[in-house]
């Protein structure tokens, strides 16, 4: 008698477990785990980003107070020299840590871009870049740049106007330094500029008139304050113009055979671990508080419509940049001259 009872409860049974199935099915279908991401999505932000950025340090720590005041994501930092930076990027191959790399030397970024490091993106007004201060696919941008010149101690020489190939003569012997060039990226990049279109006498005159190696940017420019040495080649303009603020007895000129203006490029990295906030930075960069905080800083703004506070772009005397050849010889180069200078 209880058979129909039981028959009954077990059909309801399984109507419910139907019902489940289906709505389980449902929900699957209205998920969209499976489907394949974008190859270059942004990664999810974190509340963080890694940032490696070469001297001046008081630039580097300005730029990261703002950014993190303007946004409320801290900005995790290592300073160092160019090749600092691309030391630790290669320590740091096995586990990547930086998102974003800024470095003072255009070839090394473009060696970068050619092996494969980089990861494209366009920051708001890269439209008002100078001219070839970025690449065509986006992957180096420009922000600010520097050039190199002769920067010499007023107490020791009152007076210079030397051509490069000029600073070979006998005179100058043991008046003459030059920063280490595979430590400097900006003396690196001048060095591989001006071999491409000079040849090798002029740096080769120099070595032997005894040009010192004292080290990277500031050790160098720091041996031509005390008057150690009278001349710095190839010393970077916005130290001088640093020191010159603060009332050293210094004084720098471009050579009117030219010089190369190394726009210092700021990049993305490929497997950066938070590429959204990496492009907020990167936008950031370009912006007009940003571009006012490198003029300040006595670099030249990367875009054209900011001026610089020394010399403005258009009147350094350069020399053309093959950045393609320039890279091929840059670290061939620099050990050359070093090389030449012991």
């Amino acid at each position: 008698m209880k058979e129909p009872y039981y028959e009954e409860k077990h059909k309801k049974l399984i109507a419910a477990g139907l019902l489940c199935a289906i709505a389980l099915t449902l929900t699957a279908c209205g998920t969209k785990t499976d489907e394949p991401k974008a190859a270059n999505a942004a990664t999810p932000a974190s509340g963080k980003v890694t940032v490696y950025m070469p001297s001046p340090a008081g630039l580097s720590n300005k730029i990261a107070k703002g950014f993190e005041k303007k946004t409320g994501i801290k900005v995790e930092q290592f300073q160092g020299t160019t090749g600092e930076i691309l030391a630790r990027l290669e320590a740091e191959k096995s586990n990547p840590a930086a998102d974003v790399v800024i470095l003072a030397s255009w070839s090394d970024g473009l060696s970068m871009k050619q092996k494969g490091e980089l990861a494209a993106y366009q920051p708001k007004n890269a439209d008002k870049l100078a001219k070839d201060f970025k690449d065509n696919d986006n992957q180096l941008i420009g922000y600010s740049a520097s050039a190199v010149g002769v920067i010499y101690n007023k107490n020791v020489i009152p007076s210079l106007s030397a051509d490069w190939k000029d600073l070979a003569d006998p005179q100058y012997q043991g008046k003459l330094a030059i920063p280490d060039p595979e430590k400097s990226g900006a003396c690196k990049d001048f060095l591989a500029g001006y071999v491409t279109k000079y040849g090798w006498d002029a740096l080769e005159g120099m070595a032997k008139n005894g040009m010192k190696v004292p080290g990277a940017n500031k050790a160098a420019l720091e041996a031509v304050t005390t008057g150690e040495v009278g001349i710095l080649v190839a010393g970077v303009d916005y130290n001088a113009y640093a020191s010159i603020k603060k009332g050293e007895p210094l004084a720098i000129y471009y050579p009117k055979s030219g010089t190369i203006v190394n726009p210092r490029p700021a990049m993305i990295m490929k497997n950066a671990p938070d590429k959204e906030n990496a492009q907020k930075f990167m936008d950031y960069l370009l912006s007009d508080e940003v571009q006012q905080m490198v003029a300040d800083a006595c670099l030249l703004p990367g875009r054209s419509d900011m001026k610089a506070k020394n010399t403005q772009l258009s009147d350094i005397p350069q020399i053309p940049a093959d950045w393609n050849k320039m890279m091929s010889i840059a670290s061939e180069t620099a050990a050359k001259l070093n090389a030449l200078c012991k």
